[in-house]
């Protein structure tokens, strides 16, 4: 089962990326990002892919320019992650064969993402928004869209935010901390990985 669980792993050194990314495999996670504002962050996700590229999806977040997407794409990234709503990001990233999942907030940017070509959106920062205005948007938003709480969202709220509509998280501090150990790594994800089984399967 693959879950649409993004973890984002802010702050990690190439030195750590693949034990950390067979760590979050073997927990159930097999979508990963590594925010591009890390300490060499094309190296570790070039590992990672050269580990794993072949049993995760594997990208970076962060991505605020289409030099980025190239650099990516020439790496063999598998999506773009965006704080904003860029649609020269995305129809770069599109036009390179990626996954688009751009950071928006409001429904002018829900639907700018989804013109450009995004096959997802970041609802960010989530905990802002509340999954109460997830449920309004969801109203006017194609039924298909697929919808990432990401942002002060944790697995004790992933039942609310489920029955609000959402279709996945982004979790970044409360799956990975720049210093963690590969086992709390672990016992995170498998906590997540659990809460999300629980919240989607109900």
């Amino acid at each position: 089962m693959s879950r649409d669980i993004i973890a984002i792993l802010r702050g990690i050194r190439p030195d750590e990326a693949e034990e950390i990314t067979e760590t979050l495999i073997a927990s159930g996670v097999d979508r990963i990002e590594v925010p591009l504002n890390s300490p060499e962050p094309f190296d570790s996700i070039a590992r990672m892919i050269a580990r794993a590229g072949d049993r995760a999806l594997i990208g970076a977040g962060t991505v605020l320019t289409v030099e980025d997407v190239a650099a990516l794409a020439g790496i063999g990234a598998g999506m773009v992650v965006s704080p904003d709503c860029n649609p020269a990001v995305i129809s770069a990233t599109k036009d390179a064969g990626m996954l688009s999942f751009p950071g928006v907030f409001t429904a002018t940017e829900c639907f700018s993402a989804l013109r450009a070509g995004a096959d997802g959106l970041k609802f960010f920062p989530a905990d802002r928004l509340g999954a109460g205005g997830l449920k309004g948007l969801r109203a006017v938003l194609p039924p298909e869209t697929r919808s990432f709480a990401v942002g002060g969202v944790g697995p004790a709220d992933f039942a609310e935010w489920q029955a609000a509509g959402v279709t996945g998280f982004g979790i970044g501090s409360a799956i990975y901390r720049p210093g963690m150990s590969a086992a709390e790594v672990a016992d995170r994800a498998s906590e997540i990985v659990a809460a999300y089984d629980a919240a989607f399967t109900a």
